[in-house]
């Protein structure tokens, strides 16, 4: 049952998505219009892009912008107290912040490897001490060590998913959109964390008009690191610990969750790394091996690529849905169906990676 407080953040949260949608539009507008260069080395540039012609990577900053903006919105319209007295969001905003910065630093003046991975260590490990963490065991170190893999593995995973227009603005956006659904089941309204999201949502969709094929821009790592530690966290809350844990070990559906939502970014970089290594190639290295790249050789163009990776994150945020409004008592034929379909997704992503590259040999 709603009730008028509820009616009322909702009307605030549409305006501001609304408001936030066309600010995230103009403001990469004017990005477009006066930087040119940011995201671009043409001198010793070792990343490798799927588009040949070189494009300004300022996307991030939107992002970016409208999280701060939404975080005022927040402690102007609801409760400041939840903003500025909670650890737990200190945390992410100390994260996200530092994540930002690393970005910035990445696309400016091409961060070294050890350097990028020690910051996303530490991104990790600041939302591990301020309460953002995944209680996989009654054992702390056990989830001290998965909330850092997993914090890491999700910022390099958006990272190597962005590299070919529109791929990782889709797949961030219906990752928000099933946190949220999981939020809305809980009636969280007037939660910070829902407006946050709602507010880097909107920066997506804006930002989606300037980078969907043939883009205008990209979102360069200032974009894809700090999506990368801000939907890592809300994965954490609203995914890992969708349910209270019971027993020593976390639930299946608490781990099929986050798996599903996050499909896409995990079997990219999980098959690019496999196959790289197999060759005795580092994973972190780019090239023209991902999933997205294989579906080209496959036949697809650019625009159906992204619909693919659209449509597979759609039918996440489905399953999201349909398992928090009806599966509320877990049994081992929903961790069969729901396991039995990410292995499915991976083997067949993998298998057609592979065979791309055993026939371009």
């Amino acid at each position: 049952m709603l009730t008028g407080t509820t009616y009322y953040a909702l009307f605030v949260l549409g305006c501001f998505f609304i408001v936030s949608i066309v600010f995230s539009f103009l403001i990469n507008r004017l990005f477009l219009r006066f930087v040119r260069t940011l995201g671009i080395r043409n001198q010793d540039d070792t990343i490798i892009r799927w588009g040949s012609q070189s494009k300004p990577a300022v996307g991030g900053f939107s992002f970016y912008i409208l999280f701060l903006l939404s975080v005022i919105a927040y402690s102007i319209l609801f409760d400041s107290n939840q903003v500025f007295l909670n650890k737990s969001f200190i945390g992410i905003l100390l994260a996200t912040m530092l994540g930002f910065l690393l970005g910035l630093a990445d696309d400016a003046y091409n961060t070294r490897p050890v350097l990028k991975f020690l910051t996303q260590v530490t991104c990790g490990i600041i939302l591990m001490v301020t309460g953002t963490e995944i209680s996989i065991s009654y054992l702390e170190p056990i989830n001290f060590l998965f909330t850092i893999f997993w914090v890491v593995g999700i910022m390099n995973s958006l990272n190597m998913l962005d590299n070919m227009d529109a791929i990782t603005s889709t797949v961030s956006i219906s990752i928000i959109l099933s946190c949220l659904t999981v939020m809305i089941f809980r009636q969280e309204f007037d939660s910070v964390y829902f407006i946050l999201q709602v507010g880097v949502m909107a920066a997506l969709i804006g930002f989606l008009y300037f980078n969907w094929h043939p883009s205008k821009m990209y979102m360069g790592d200032t974009g894809s690191q700090f999506l990368g530690v801000f939907l890592a966290a809300m994965g954490i809350r609203f995914l890992w610990n969708a349910t209270p844990a019971s027993g020593d070990l976390i639930s299946a559906r608490n781990l099929l969750l986050p798996l599903l939502v996050f499909i896409m970014p995990i079997i990219d970089t999980t098959t690019v790394t496999i196959i790289r290594m197999a060759k005795g190639k580092s994973p972190f290295i780019g090239g023209k091996d991902h999933t997205t790249h294989a579906l080209v050789y496959l036949g697809l163009n650019d625009r159906l690529v992204a619909l693919v990776f659209g449509c597979i994150s759609l039918l996440s945020l489905i399953m999201t849905f349909l398992i928090q409004k009806y599966l509320v008592i877990w049994t081992h034929l929903y961790t069969l169906l729901f396991g039995g379909y990410f292995v499915t997704m991976f083997l067949l992503f993998f298998y057609a990676a592979k065979s791309v590259k055993q026939q371009k040999k």
